[in-house]
C-alpha cells in the first residue's frame, strides 16, 4: 500500500515524498482509512512506529477539503502531555503543511504568556498544546475551544500518568461542537485509559498495532550490569559511555538532583553531556536538546520527564542509572532507542535494592534480563534474592508444622 491510495491531496502526498516517506507504517495504514471518514479512533502503537502522521494527516485534509472562510480560533486541537513532544508534533505538523498557508501554533508552559496570547488572538487553524498551560488561557478567555473541530489526544496514558484527566475533561466539555475524536497511547489497557476514552469518544474504532513486520519493530538488545554501591555504578556508566559503539546515549536517572550530580561527576570524569531536568524553562530545554541533537555532546541526562518527548532516531543506547518506578516507565525509556525499526540497546544498572522492580520488569516484557559484566569491574557481591511471599497453602503448612514442634516440647 501506497501513500496515493489514501485519499490525500497532491500537496500532502508531495510533502511526505520531500520528507522521505514513501509507504505508510501499520498503524497509518490501519488509521488513516477510518480517520478519514471522520470516525473516532482509539489506538494503540509501539514509540518510533509513525503515530503522529496517523492523526496528523486526516487533520490537515480536514482543513484542506473545508477551508475556512473568515480567520478565527483553532480547528484543530492537538493535546499531549509533554513540551518536548509538544514542539515534535508541531515542527512536524509544518513540515506537512508547507505551502499550504495554515497558521499552525503551540501553546506549552516554561515560555513567555505575551506571544501566546497574542497567537492566539490572531487566526489558528491548527493548536498543539500542553494541558496545563492552555486551560490557564480558558480561564482568563484568552481561548476558545468552540471552534474545535478535530480533537486529538496524544499519548493519552502518560497525560493520565500526569494528572491531567480533569484539565482535559474541561477542554473537550469546552469543544463540544467537535465532529471527529482521536485518542492515542501506548496502552490501551487499564481501567483509568479505558474510562477516559468512554467519557471523550462516541462509537471509536479500536486500533491495535501490535502485529508489527519486522521492518518495524524495535531491535532493541536489553541486559542489566549488577553493581556493588553508587561508586560501582558510576564507574560502569563511565566505562559504558567510553565505548566506542555507544555514540549517542540517553542516561536516564530518578530524580533531578541524581542529574545535576551525574552531569557534575561525568565533566570531572572528562565525559561531556547536557541534561534535561523538570524544573527547567522551555529556553534552557531547548538548548539542552539541541546540543545533544547536534552532536555537540552524545549524553543526554533526563529524568523521566523527557522519556515520552524525544524522538531521535539515531539514539545508540538507553542507560538506566535508575530503574524507573514502574514497569511501564521502564518500557517508554528504553522506547527512546531502535526506533523506526532501527537497532538499539538497553542497558540497567541494577544495586541490591533494584531487584524487586527488576523482577516486575522483566515479567511485564515477559523476558529474562540477561546479566553481563565489565572486565575489572565484576560485582564482588552474589545478586540479591528478592524474598518471595508465602502462599496462603504454604503458609497454613508451617503455622502446623511450628505448631507440631511446639506440641512435642
Amino acid at each position: 500500500m501506497q501513500f496515493e491510495d489514501f485519499d490525500l491531496d497532491h500537496s500532502l502526498l508531495e510533502s511526505l515524498k520531500a520528507m522521505g516517506h514513501k509507504t505508510p507504517t501499520t498503524i497509518q495504514s490501519k488509521t488513516l482509512p477510518l480517520a478519514l471518514e471522520q470516525r473516532d479512533i482509539m489506538a494503540s502503537a509501539p514509540t518510533g512506529t509513525g503515530k503522529t502522521a496517523s492523526f496528523l494527516l486526516p487533520a490537515l485534509q480536514h482543513l484542506i477539503d473545508f477551508p475556512r472562510r473568515f480567520p478565527g480560533p483553532a480547528r484543530v486541537l492537538i493535546l499531549t502531555p509533554t513540551r518536548e513532544l509538544a514542539s515534535q508534533i508541531h515542527r512536524y505538523a509544518c513540515h506537512l503543511a508547507t505551502d499550504m498557508g495554515l497558521d499552525i501554533n503551540i501553546v506549552t508552559g516554561g515560555v513567555p504568556y505575551g506571544p501566546q496570547e497574542e497567537a492566539l488572538a490572531g487566526n489558528v487553524d491548527i493548536l498543539v498544546a500542553t494541558p496545563g498551560r492552555l486551560v490557564e488561557y480558558l480561564d482568563k478567555r484568552k481561548f476558545d475551544a468552540q471552534s474545535v473541530e478535530l480533537l486529538i489526544i496524544d499519548e493519552a496514558d502518560r497525560m493520565l500518568d500526569m494528572g491531567f484527566n480533569q484539565v482535559v475533561q474541561t477542554l473537550a466539555i469546552e469543544a463540544q461542537g467537535r465532529k471527529q475524536t482521536m485518542l492515542f497511547s501506548a496502552t490501551l489497557e487499564g481501567y483509568g485509559v479505558q474510562k477516559f476514552a468512554a467519557d471523550l469518544l462516541t462509537n471509536p474504532e479500536r486500533i491495535d498495532a501490535d502485529d508489527l513486520p519486522r521492518s518495524e519493530k524495535a531491535k532493541i538488545h536489553q541486559w542489566v550490569h549488577l553493581a556493588d554501591s553508587r561508586e560501582h555504578k558510576f564507574a560502569l556508566l563511565c566505562a559504558l559511555l567510553n565505548k566506542e559503539e555507544v555514540t549517542r546515549a540517553i542516561v536516564f536517572c530518578k530524580t533531578r538532583e541524581v542529574v545535576a550530580s551525574l552531569e557534575g561527576l561525568l565533566q570531572q570524569a572528562g565525559i561531556q553531556a547536557s541534561f534535561l531536568r523538570g524544573d527547567m524553562d522551555q529556553k534552557r530545554r531547548f538548548q539542552a536538546l539541541g546540543r545533544f541533537i547536534k552532536g555537540e555532546v552524545n549524553v543526554l541526562l533526563a529524568t523521566d520527564v523527557a522519556a515520552r518527548g524525544i524522538d531521535i532516531d539515531d539514539i545508540s543506547h538507553v542507560i538506566n542509572f535508575d530503574m524507573p518506578r514502574s514497569s511501564d516507565v521502564y518500557v517508554h525509556r528504553i522506547g527512546r532507542t531502535g526506533r523506526a525499526g532501527n537497532k538499539g540497546t538497553a542497558i540497567s544498572l541494577v544495586e541490591a535494592h533494584d531487584m524487586r522492580i527488576l523482577g516486575k520488569v522483566e515479567r511485564y516484557i515477559e523476558q529474562p534480563l540477561k546479566r553481563r559484566f565489565v572486565e575489572g569491574l565484576r560485582p564482588k557481591h552474589k545478586e540479591a534474592k528478592v524474598p518471595t511471599k508465602k502462599k496462603p497453602k504454604e503458609k497454613a503448612k508451617a503455622a502446623a508444622k511450628r505448631a507440631k514442634k511446639a506440641k512435642k516440647k
